[in-house]
């Protein structure tokens, strides 16, 4: 953990480079920083990824209205000092790389960070030790 998802509309997909904007995203995470200035996110735990919903309706479908919801998971124990250094890292990305779209297409963005008691965590792969500090 953390894991960013972005749940989106489809209709976005024309309009821009969701691929672009995990990877924006993933290197927003890497910087942000604890108060002592440590990374807050280790490097081989930040995940973004990035689905186009199947089936959506939109407000009140009188025109193709757009919409992104990205939802943060990190584990517990990071300041609300942190979390809002987060969630705003991640909001000017956010709104910077989809201003094309929406300075012409009307587009529903929401940003939330949830933190919970896990009731069984299990990190089993090979990828932290690659990043992992001799």
């Amino acid at each position: 953990m953390p894991h960013l998802v972005i749940l989106y509309t489809p209709n976005l997909d024309a309009e821009t480079d969701m691929t672009a904007l995990c990877r924006r995203l993933a290197d927003a995470m890497a910087t942000v920083r604890d108060d002592a200035g440590q990374p807050v996110f280790p490097t081989g735990g930040i995940r973004v990824l990035a689905y186009p919903a199947a089936h959506y309706a939109v407000a009140d479908g009188s025109g193709d209205f757009g919409f992104c919801w990205f939802h943060l998971r990190m584990g517990r124990g990071r300041s609300a000092a942190v979390q809002q250094a987060a969630g705003q890292a991640l909001t000017a990305v956010a709104r910077a790389h989809l201003a094309p779209v929406l300075a012409h297409r009307a587009v529903g963005l929401t940003l939330q960070i949830d933190e919970g008691p896990e009731v069984f965590d299990a990190k089993f792969g090979n990828l932290h030790p690659l990043f992992s500090k001799p």
